[in-house]
């Protein structure tokens, strides 16, 4: 599986951005996705993962207020992350990953798969 993350870009505080993840190759529907982000200077960190089927979600305590929201596609082959109320803290590059199988993944050891990461910039 090969995937494409894009949406990243310069965003105000509380602003909105919508990031995607194309897979291509691979069975996308058989795979458990998830996005991941790493701040400048900081450990890679989960974010967000979905389910094969997308009707199990879960999310890291830092986005769990609502203000993230995974979501896929299997016909189109994409991911997304919805991403509203940002924050300066949220300020990182976003990696969307994947791996074969059922239920939720939440640590990127897990993950076989990666895409390249799109920058996500919050201004305050």
């Amino acid at each position: 599986v090969q995937l494409q993350a894009s949406g990243g870009g310069l965003v105000q505080a509380g602003g909105s951005l919508r990031l995607s993840c194309a897979a291509t190759g691979g069975t996308f529907s058989k795979c458990s996705m998830g996005w991941f982000r790493q701040a400048p200077g900081k450990e890679r960190e989960f974010a967000a993962a979905i389910s094969r089927n997308g009707l199990s979600t879960n999310y890291a305590d830092s986005v769990k207020e609502g203000r993230f929201t995974i979501s896929r596609d299997n016909a189109k082959k994409t991911v997304y992350l919805q991403m509203n109320s940002l924050k300066p803290q949220d300020t990182a590059v976003y990696y969307c990953a994947a791996e074969s199988g059922y239920g939720l993944r939440y640590r990127s050891e897990e993950y076989a798969y990666w895409g390249q990461g799109t920058l996500v910039t919050v201004s305050s």
